[in-house]
């Protein structure tokens, strides 16, 4: 897939980026090379290769899932610098 200038121009003004027209041919050339090389990276063999969230194989530390009467809302409340019915204050932030 190559991408031209009218293209890039057209998803600048989409994504409302304000490029200059003197810039369009050389970041169209950018992306084209950014394109080629994940061309490249789907060629690549991945058969048999197991899905991974980090490189370092770890477990994570889990706690003892135990059963408590819940909370006191009084001392959870102690700090706050306003609650009312057992629930904290906070200013409103959307009009």
């Amino acid at each position: 897939m190559a991408i031209d200038a009218a293209t890039v121009r057209k998803v600048a003004i989409l994504a409302r980026l304000n490029e200059p027209e003197a810039r369009l041919e050389p970041l169209a050339r950018e992306l084209n090379g950014i394109m080629t090389w994940i061309e490249q990276l789907a060629e690549v063999d991945t058969d048999g290769v197991e899905p991974m969230a980090s490189a370092v194989d770890h477990k994570l530390p889990l706690r003892e899932d135990i059963v408590t009467e819940g909370g006191d809302p009084s001392r959870v409340l102690a700090n706050a610098p306003s609650s009312k019915d057992n629930f904290f204050v906070v200013p409103k932030v959307v009009e």
